[in-house]
């Protein structure tokens, strides 16, 4: 036998040296996405010499497999998942000269990583998720997937400009500081770039514009400042822009809009922008998550975002670009929902999620009708602005909202009952506001806690304590101001299906009594018996009664 791969089953047990005691041929080697456990000695000597080592989520560990020791000839490795938390031993390193693929990810290794650009065949290097420290090593100049995120590596990121060939690089979740290399001009071919949550500090380089193919720029949670070089409206081909949590400041620049038409997610959260937002930004008709919360912008809300057709369409209407597909996977977990002031991490698939949040701003102005557009919109999140006016009415057509929160403005008037329409909604918070009236019965806005209608001081009924007046104890009468307001909101909520069922209804009372009369003599005898009965009944007392009125009257 060469080739054994018994991958992506549900394969359970332990393998011991005794099942390979005879494959001396074997070259080809792959338990994957199994929950095999191999307990192997750490003195094996095995008998084959393998080209592919793919035992990726098997346990092997703790300790690292000595066995790996003999294998010299090996041009793929992949030991993710495989529960190893041990120092990774210096003979480990030596790599085999056709090594094209490692994958030690999704472990608890730790200890240096030497300079690995000796190894010069490698394509592809994964070894996130453990506990390696040091600086970054030196780097094979042909790598092209490079992923060292979740690690405790450090210092600066001078040793990546060696490498032109990359087209993803993750180096997220590390220690990594000081400001970014200006070395980007060769990196024509990089799709991923991934820096997030680290402590690089400084303005962004001129040439971050040289990266004409790069599809995800992920930059959130550091310190970089400054505004944002012209130069990245070269990068036409991004889908995905997060610059959420840094120190960055400026205008919206309008190429976001005219030179980016791609773009699906939009952060810049936690940063200091400033002034509006130009009409330009409803050019990105495939927006799905826009999120410009905790900045300091200001005016007023373009009247132009019903443009954002994702927002507007389902899926099932909109073409899904296979590179968002793909990347939505990877950036799984890096998209915050701000509610109550709160960032909460939101675990469904990113490409379920549309979402706008322009809270923690200082936003004025009414807020626009076609807000109510966004029919496919998760979470809407407009709090801590100065926004005025009324909640909009139509507000029923967000039918896949979850969370709403347009806390802490200055919105007036009455709830309108088109919101008790929201069969998804299960957050909402309209505190600290100017709302009036009662609020609206149904279910599932009595369900909500009573601090989310809080802080409206006119405003009462169920959950508030406040009760309107005429619902309190011992039937106080109403003002007749209250009493025309309320009959106004009942007129209100008259529906279509109001009239139908009142049409049925008549028909069916009808045909009950007359079909019942038309078609049985004995009950058409008894109908007019009885009517003949009643004018009888009616001609006697209202004879009598006129004769003694006229006595009355002589007397």
């Amino acid at each position: 036998m060469e080739y054994l791969d018994t991958s992506l089953n549900s394969l359970e047990g332990i393998i011991s040296e005794s099942h390979f005691s005879t494959l001396s041929s074997l070259k080809y080697l792959e338990f994957s996405n199994n929950q095999l456990i191999l307990n192997i000695s750490s003195s094996w000597i095995p008998p084959f010499q393998l080209d592919a080592i793919k035992l990726k989520s098997c346990t092997l560990g703790p300790d690292f497999p000595e066995w790996l020791r003999n294998q010299n000839n090996f041009s793929k490795l992949d030991v993710s998942g495989a529960g190893i938390s041990d120092v990774v031993p210096n003979w480990f390193w030596d790599l085999p000269p056709n090594l094209v693929n490692i994958d030690i990810s999704n472990n608890q290794m730790k200890g240096l990583v030497p300079d690995l650009s000796s190894a010069v065949s490698i394509f592809k290097i994964n070894l996130s998720s453990n506990s390696f420290t040091g600086q970054i090593p030196g780097l094979p100049s042909h790598v092209s997937i490079l992923n060292l995120s979740k690690n405790l590596f450090l210092g600066s990121l001078s040793s990546i400009c060696a490498v032109s060939f990359l087209a993803y690089v993750d180096l997220s979740s590390n220690q990594l500081s000081g400001g970014l290399p200006d070395c980007w001009e060769p990196f024509q071919l990089l799709q991923m770039l991934n820096l997030a949550n680290n402590t690089l500090s400084g303005e962004l380089p001129r040439s971050f514009g040289s990266f004409f193919n790069l599809k995800v720029l992920q930059l959130s949670n550091n310190n970089f400042s400054g505004e944002l070089p012209e130069s990245l409206k070269n990068c036409s081909r991004l889908i995905i822009i997060n610059l959420g949590g840094n120190r960055f400041t400026g205008k919206i620049q309008p190429w976001l809009g005219t030179r980016i038409p791609n773009l699906m997610i939009l952060s810049i959260r936690s940063n200091r922008f400033y002034g509006d937002i130009p009409r330009d930004i409803c050019l990105l008709n495939s927006l799905r998550v826009l999120d410009f919360s905790q900045n300091d912008l200001s005016g007023k809300l373009p009247w132009c975002f019903d443009n954002f057709s994702a927002l507007v369409q389902s899926d099932h209407s909109m073409k899904e670009t296979a590179d968002f597909a793909y990347y939505s996977t990877i950036y799984l977990g890096n998209v915050l929902v701000q509610w109550k002031g709160q960032e909460r991490g939101y675990q469904r698939r990113l490409r379920l999620l549309k979402m706008i949040d322009f809270s923690n701003n200082k936003f004025s102005g009414k807020i626009a009708q076609e807000i109510a557009s966004f029919a496919e919109v998760v979470s809407l999140n407009l709090s801590r602005n100065d926004f005025t006016g009324k909640i909009v009415q139509n507000i029923d057509r967000m039918k896949m909202l979850e969370s709403l929160d347009l806390s802490r403005n200055r919105l007036f008037g009455k709830i309108p009952p088109t919101l008790a329409a929201l069969n998804f909604l299960s957050v909402l918070d309209l505190s600290n506001n100017n709302l009036s009236g009662k609020i609206p019965t149904s279910t599932q806005l009595q369900s909500f806690d009573a601090s989310v209608y809080s802080e409206n001081a006119q405003l009462c009924g169920v959950p508030l304590p406040d009760k309107c007046p005429g619902e309190e104890q011992g039937g106080a009468p109403r003002n007749k101001k209250w009493i025309q307001e309320e009959d106004d909101e009942d007129w209100f909520t008259i529906t279509p299906a109001f009239y139908i069922s009142l049409g049925v209804g008549f028909a069916c009372g009808f045909w009950a009594i007359f079909g019942t009369i038309l078609f049985s003599s004995v009950s058409r005898y008894a109908w007019f018996k009885f009517l003949d009965e009643v004018a009888d009944w009616l001609y006697v007392t209202t004879a009598v009664n006129f004769n003694r009125l006229k006595r009355r009257l002589r007397g």
